[in-house]
């Protein structure tokens, strides 16, 4: 390999002949072979929209000749449209602050630059990378800018991303409206549900953390571009920062302004820690639904088995046919990853001190990382599990005949103890609630069918008890469908117009059923009807 020799205040430095960084950057990338990451593209782009958004400032404000200030931005363009990408080569654990990744790229448009404009690589001469590129800057505004302005890239598509999702549960929500199962706490039997209900507070938790990541994200607008050093603007200007930024406005089509208080912006990352904590949010939301589909889909034969995900690839190198939950198992992964960026973005936001945080290269790289990786999580997700997630009717309706727990509703009527001698017994025998209490005589069997029918168990009140009732119609699992994919696609609402009670949004179980219903797989069975313990001996045997 050729080399070329530049000298720095350190000394003279070894270049390869054909880089186009110089000789700060030779010397990080020696000092810091850590782990083989570089600055991300979206990191890269931000830093280029800078640098080329100050060039032009300084030219129109006469500080920068206006040939110096047009090859820098011609650069900068090289760079945007995807040239150059491998001369940004400082690893992601680097010195504090971020200056060795700011002093690659001021190396690699200054020298970009002197090349339009006939001269050579590593002369210096006719652009310099910081009396020229790095004009009216410092690492220390540079590096918050670009990190704020690489995470707003990505926020559309993780919000389009997290939108998908929870219109895609919001679906099915609406087509397992009329599947009934048994509900589960601690893991244990609890009173029935839809299915379609379950679904629904999956598609409402995702929309509800969705609109906490956009809240926060506007956070990241305020800009301290101009701030320089420690926040004075010193050798910035404020007719700089204002020319400098709208020109970033203009790039990036975001609606950036210049930080109320400088000094604010400078000293504290904690609008990132912001962000990244709504997004530590929404991954939880996500791993749960992620974790859950999983449970439910457990089996074929021997777990809960209650919906079929679609297969996507053989499951087990030694257990022929088996195949496995792969995709709701990678998004588990995925979240727990953005849990462990959102620790550390955390500890680095934690170490800022006086005037500055310099633990910023490793808050970027994680925040990014976080929200490239969810975001593609989200969608594939979406796309390859939720979308083609099956109900097995017959299945969800076995299991809830077996639950005891639907005793729960008739402890209005006979009272706490009495109920639960009977849950007792049913367990104990195998027989139905609905035989015990007639057996017992506790109740007429019309009200009792009342009590136990489907839409009583599944909407809100107190069963068999009309009065008890909500006046209000609930919204049918199509309207929540058109809520959830509302807001020009986005899952974000105004935070103040949130359905707070999702989780009683859906229509309740018609008690005569709704029809025959296509199932997971080729059976064809019948809606639910108002009988859940088969009584009359007309079901088929109970399995003890």
């Amino acid at each position: 390999m050729k080399f070329r020799v530049e000298r720095d205040p350190l000394g003279d430095v070894q270049v390869p002949a054909d880089a186009y960084y110089g000789a700060q950057t030779r010397r990080a990338a020696e000092n810091f072979p850590i782990s083989g990451l570089v600055a991300p593209p979206e990191l890269v782009v931000a830093t280029v929209q800078i640098k080329k958004a100050a060039a032009e400032a300084n030219g129109a404000l006469g500080r920068l000749p206006a040939e110096i200030a047009g090859a820098i931005a011609r650069a900068a363009d090289d760079v945007l449209d995807g040239q150059l990408r491998d001369q940004f080569v400082v690893d992601v654990y680097q010195a504090g602050a971020g200056t060795s990744h700011n002093m690659n790229t001021n190396e690699v448009l200054a020298n970009r630059a002197a090349e339009i404009l006939g001269g050579a690589r590593g002369e210096y001469t006719r652009v310099h990378p910081n009396d020229h590129v790095n004009m009216g800057q410092s690492t220390n505004d540079v590096y918050p800018t670009a990190t704020r302005l690489a995470i707003m890239s990505m926020v559309p598509g993780l919000l389009s991303a997290a939108s998908g999702l929870a219109s895609g549960l919001a679906a099915k929500s609406a087509e397992f409206a009329h599947v009934l199962k048994t509900g589960r706490t601690h893991l244990q039997d609890a009173v029935p549900i839809t299915l379609g209900q379950e679904f629904g507070g999956y598609a409402a938790n995702v929309v509800h953390a969705g609109g906490d990541v956009a809240g926060t994200a506007t956070q990241l607008l305020e800009l301290n571009l101009g701030a320089t050093a420690v926040g004075t603007g010193l050798n910035a200007g404020v007719d700089f920062t204002r020319l400098a930024i709208r020109n970033l406005a203009k790039y990036t089509g975001l609606s950036v302004r210049p930080a109320h208080d400088r000094f604010r912006v400078t000293q504290s990352m904690g609008d990132v820690l912001a962000f990244s904590g709504t997004l530590r949010r929404l991954a939880v939301e996500v791993n749960k639904v992620a974790s859950d589909l999983r449970l439910l889909s457990s089996g074929p034969r021997a777990g809960i088995a209650e919906i079929q995900l679609p297969p996507v690839q053989p499951g087990s190198s030694i257990m022929p046919g088996k195949v496995n939950p792969s995709v709701p198992e990678m998004v588990n992964q995925v979240c727990f990853q953005v849990y462990g960026c959102d620790a550390a973005v955390l500890t680095a936001c934690d170490a800022g001190q006086l005037e500055l945080n310099v633990m910023m290269p490793v808050i970027a790289w994680n925040a990014v990382h976080a929200t490239r990786i969810l975001t593609n999580a989200m969608r594939v997700l979406q796309e390859r599990c939720v979308s083609g997630i099956r109900a097995d009717e017959e299945r969800c309706r076995e299991l809830l005949d077996r639950s005891t727990a639907l005793a729960t509703a008739l402890s209005p009527y006979i009272g706490y103890a009495a109920t639960a001698e009977i849950a007792k017994e049913s367990v104990t025998t195998g027989r139905s609630i609905r035989d015990l209490v007639r057996e017992r005589k506790l109740l007429p069997d019309d009200e009792l069918d009342a009590i136990l029918s489907p839409e009583a168990m599944t909407s809100p009140g107190v069963p068999g008890r009309e009065s008890a009732r909500l006046e209000n119609p609930q919204e049918s699992p199509q309207e929540k469908n058109d809520e959830t994919s509302s807001n020009n696609g986005g899952p974000v609402a105004d935070p103040g117009e949130r359905d707070t009670g999702g989780a009683a949004a859906h229509t309740p179980v018609p008690a005569g059923g709704s029809g025959a219903a296509r199932t997971a797989g080729s059976r064809r069975v019948a809606a639910p009807g108002p009988d859940h313990g088969r009584a009359g001996g007309g079901g088929r045997k109970r399995r003890r």
